[in-house]
């Protein structure tokens, strides 16, 4: 469906992470490449990058200035190099819903679609104080995604960081900021794994999680809710988005073909249609069109916001980790149980936590990955 409109030849391959990059990696090496095209997520092209296996794209970029691709975007795109890696295909990330029965409590002054993580806090408890019922969720359960919200999120917007800036003043700030914030939240958070349930039985009434865990209530009562972008901290508007990308491999049998099919794909009017068909949302700022079914719009709006803001602070997902990647998680999840939760000392948490988390980046090797400072070797804790 996505490719009906291509004038050229194209086939798609799909394959899993593994292989794609062992396959991608045996060509470059062999000098032999087959594939004009690559698609994948940012995550993904990190060792095709220290491999020189990516032809740079700095002339096609200028020929696609009329999509408006979203400029944090666009500098992901550059992989920590002089020249564009990748060019933005599409994006899932995580965003706030609420029912429209918690607008008339938002502080006096406050645009739902500007928030900052103070009027947050107000906005949550006007509401208890209204209601009798702390209608803030989190997706906190066992199952939930609660940990990318303190990576991409909470930590970015206080902090400017995530690893280097784990144990840092502003952290502490954060978390005592954070810890506050809780008491606000539906005690039931820690049990809720997708937030469009509490939303849709109106347990909750003002909820962040991944777009794809709030799809349900947004389609089902589409005129019930409105979506916005997640706050701003003193450090500006983080949010994680899962971007995925396009890349030609050096030595590629169609670049023209493959520039080609970057056009294409970049259309305003494909964005939009890849975002109806495989719930991958734009990556520039497109006109939502009437037809588009009222969910999705609800969805697509609040991602381009986020994602469009002026002080949007971009943060990836965890990158060369490998199997440590659930301990790194683990880190964060353990620290809101200390603070929050259990009401420790945030600076004796962090000094623990802190300490744990530097032996998994040095065990790991990991670099650092934004928003942190590019690292020579493993990223430091500071």
């Amino acid at each position: 469906m996505i490719l009906k409109d291509f004038t050229g030849a194209a086939q798609c391959v799909r394959e899993q992470t593994g292989p794609f990059l062992n396959r991608v990696k045996a060509e470059a090496q062999a000098k032999k490449v087959a594939v004009s095209l690559l698609g994948a997520l940012h995550s993904d092209l990190p060792p095709l990058v220290e491999l020189g296996a990516l032809d740079p794209l700095d002339d096609l970029l200028p020929k696609l200035a009329d999509r408006k691709l979203v400029p944090a975007f666009v500098d992901l795109g550059k992989m920590g190099t002089g020249h564009q890696v990748y060019v933005p295909w599409m994006q899932a990330t995580y965003i706030m819903a609420a029912s429209k029965k918690a607008l008339p409590y938002l502080p006096k002054g406050a645009n739902v679609q500007h928030l900052s993580y103070a009027e947050l806090r107000q906005w949550a408890k006007s509401v208890q104080e209204a209601t009798g019922e702390r209608r803030l969720g989190f997706p906190a359960g066992p199952k939930g995604l609660m940990h990318r919200f303190f990576q991409g999120y909470l930590y970015p917007s206080y902090t400017g960081g995530v690893v280097r800036t784990f144990k840092s003043a502003d952290a502490v700030t954060m978390w005592t900021e954070f810890r506050d914030l809780w008491a606000h939240v539906n005690p039931r958070s820690t049990a809720y794994d997708f937030m469009q349930e509490p939303l849709l039985a109106g347990e909750v009434w003002i909820a962040f999680d991944h777009v794809a865990r709030l799809t349900d209530a947004l389609r089902q009562k589409p005129d019930e809710f409105v979506t916005f972008p997640a706050p701003a901290g003193p450090n500006g508007r983080g949010f994680m988005p899962v971007v995925a990308g396009l890349a030609i491999p050096k030595g590629a049998p169609d670049r023209a073909g493959a520039a080609a099919l970057i056009e294409y794909l970049t259309r305003p009017a494909v964005q939009l249609v890849t975002a109806r068909e495989v719930g991958f949302y734009p990556v520039s700022q497109v006109e939502l069109p009437p037809d588009l079914p009222a969910g999705v719009k609800l969805a697509a709006a609040a991602i381009s916001a986020q994602a469009g803001a002026p002080d949007a602070k971009p943060s990836l997902l965890p990158v060369g980790l490998g199997a440590k990647n659930g301990e790194f998680n683990k880190i964060f999840l353990d620290t809101f149980q200390q603070v929050v939760l259990r009401r420790e000392d945030p600076r004796r948490a962090l000094d623990q936590q802190g300490k744990r988390l530097g032996e998994i980046l040095t065990e790991s090797g990991a670099p650092c990955w934004a928003p942190d400072a590019p690292s020579q070797g493993a990223c430091p804790v500071q």
